[in-house]
């Protein structure tokens, strides 16, 4: 129980951090910008090549995959059709808003409350997988493509267009965030290890990646809106439930019933779907310069809600 409040509380103090520093105009919506580029180009893939070069095979490809895809597609797909079919939103934000609903806080925080919790850090792999290798390069790819229509007018080029095209079909693939989590499932699969000077650089890049991005969302707190001023309070709800209650519960039903799952094994599986959003959403979003408040706000949200969640089901935990 006290590592899962250890791990808020370490969250809590770095973005306080950041909201002091916006406070006092040491870092401004500028340096908020540098900080997502700086995580989202370099920070974060060498610390996906670290998390999954270091991950046991067999525990990325464990049955705890099948529960945990199961979880991220319910709760993303329907996501999205709400947030197009109610809420009319546009086809960019509604990707941040399936992120926000799906893509849990594994990294910084699901490793920890893991290795507390759970009493094995390495059962978060199936989810991190899931995230980096499917869900993330997926929405990625889609924001991508569907800015880069977007750009293009009646009378373009045809040289521009072609251009254009060559981009949009390389973007993806060229994803930063995807060659790193590529990179990691393949040193992971192998058994290579990378020279020992290359692996202690690429393992104190990754480092700055959380903090760096726990930095930006303080100054984001503190200079934007107040959660729930900026974004349909109504709105947010909904992606709230979907990510504490309906993504664990999905998670938990097809762990327990199609899987066999049960004890530790089970419980540890809904934990992890219970996590709350990531940081890497609000990155995303001002990479991309859209829903960015919406990942705030369902980020500050979603954290202060799990907590009770996921305290609940450790409770549970100690009970059996």
């Amino acid at each position: 129980m006290g590592g899962v409040l250890s791990g808020f509380a370490i969250l809590a103090i770095v973005i306080g951090v950041g909201m002091l520093l916006a406070h006092f105009q040491v870092l401004g919506a500028n340096a908020q910008e540098m900080l997502a580029k700086l995580v989202f180009y370099v920070a974060s893939p060498a610390l996906m090549i670290k998390i999954m070069g270091s991950a046991d095979v067999h525990t990325l490809f464990s049955t705890n995959l099948v529960a945990s895809v199961a979880g991220v597609a319910v709760t993303a797909t329907a996501q999205a059709l709400l947030a197009r079919l109610v809420w009319k939103r546009s086809g960019t934000e509604t990707v941040i808003g399936s992120f926000c609903s799906s893509y849990v806080n594994a990294g910084n925080l699901g490793i920890p409350i893991a290795a507390y919790a759970l009493g094995d850090g390495s059962v978060i792999a199936p989810m991190l997988l899931v995230q980096l290798v499917l869900l993330q390069p997926v929405g990625l790819a889609v924001i991508d493509i569907l800015q880069r229509r977007s750009g293009a007018g009646p009378d373009e080029d045809p040289a521009v267009r072609r251009r254009r095209r060559m981009t949009m079909f390389l973007g993806p693939i060229t994803n930063p965030m995807l060659i790193g989590s590529v990179i990691g499932v393949v040193l992971a699969v192998t058994g290579w290890r990378l020279p020992g000077v290359v692996n202690d650089s690429v393992n104190l890049i990754g480092a700055m990646a959380v903090p760096a991005m726990l930095i930006a969302y303080g100054v984001g707190l503190r200079l934007g809106p107040l959660p729930g001023r900026g974004e349909s309070p109504l709105y947010l709800g909904v992606i709230a439930l979907l990510k504490l209650v309906v993504q664990p519960l999905v998670a938990g039903l097809v762990g327990y019933h199609l899987l066999g799952l049960r004890d530790l094994a089970l419980l540890g599986v809904c934990i992890i779907a219970a996590l709350p959003t990531a940081q890497n959403v609000f990155t995303f979003a001002l990479k991309y310069r859209t829903g960015v408040v919406v990942a705030r706000d369902a980020i500050f949200i979603n954290t202060l809600g799990s907590v009770p969640v996921i305290v609940g089901m450790t409770a549970l935990l100690s009970l059996l």
